[in-house]
């Protein structure tokens, strides 16, 4: 079992990755999605975590040699990028979504450098808008974000266009996708549903009419 298909069966069966056929959550949008994604379990979870890890550090180390900072996105992303660090032996930052109302007003936390390289890590990358706040903040401080690793990605076509244009290179250890094809093959769900969940990442508006009818 590959490295995306082992994490997402980890992270099914974690409860972090709940899928609902008959009943999709809803988001703040209104869209509907067949996927919950909860990665703060991880946190709970030491032998999850440590897999997650050393799959960042491993994917840091090998596509990022030169990187001087890690970005943690709050919330969800903070402890993960304090072990990813603590790994690394690298210094830690992490990214409010907005300046604090009050003191310095600070959006990000720790200390950065004009003209270093920083990765952003996310929990979990949905239409990409909450890991590009952290990339502009961050460059805005004159850091220079080489790209932003999550834990689940939904793969929507919104947050790829998204990264395209702000011309930020991103990744996910597992994405929706994998979660169905570990799925499938553990039998969870059948090929016809298989298929139509797949058509929440083509086009999420128009799978939310199927139930809305």
């Amino acid at each position: 079992m590959d490295t995306k298909l082992h994490l997402a069966k980890e992270l099914y069966e974690l409860g972090s990755l709940q899928v609902s056929y008959d009943q999709p959550f809803t988001w703040t949008s209104g869209i509907l999605s067949p996927v919950y994604c909860d990665n703060r379990l991880t946190m709970s979870n030491v032998k999850v975590r440590e897999q997650i890890t050393e799959y960042f550090a491993s994917y840091i180390s090998t596509y990022y040699p030169d990187v001087d900072v890690i970005a943690g996105c709050a919330t969800a992303g903070i402890p993960h990028a304090a072990w990813v660090s603590s790994q690394l032996e690298l210094p830690m930052v992490y990214v409010r979504d907005k300046p604090k109302g009050h003191g310095k007003e600070n959006q990000i936390e720790g200390r950065v450098q004009e003209g270093q390289k920083a990765v952003v890590i996310e929990d979990l990358i949905s239409t990409g808008k909450s890991s590009l706040n952290s990339v502009r903040a961050l460059k805005q401080s004159g850091v220079e974000v080489v790209g932003v690793i999550a834990i689940f990605s939904y793969g929507l076509t919104t947050s790829e266009r998204a990264f395209r244009e702000e011309n930020i290179p991103y990744v996910a250890l597992t994405n929706f996708e994998v979660l169905l094809d570990y799925m499938l093959q553990a039998n969870i769900i059948t090929k016809k549903q298989h298929n139509h969940l797949l058509t929440f990442k083509e086009d999420p508006a128009t799978f939310s009419l199927t139930y809305q009818q």
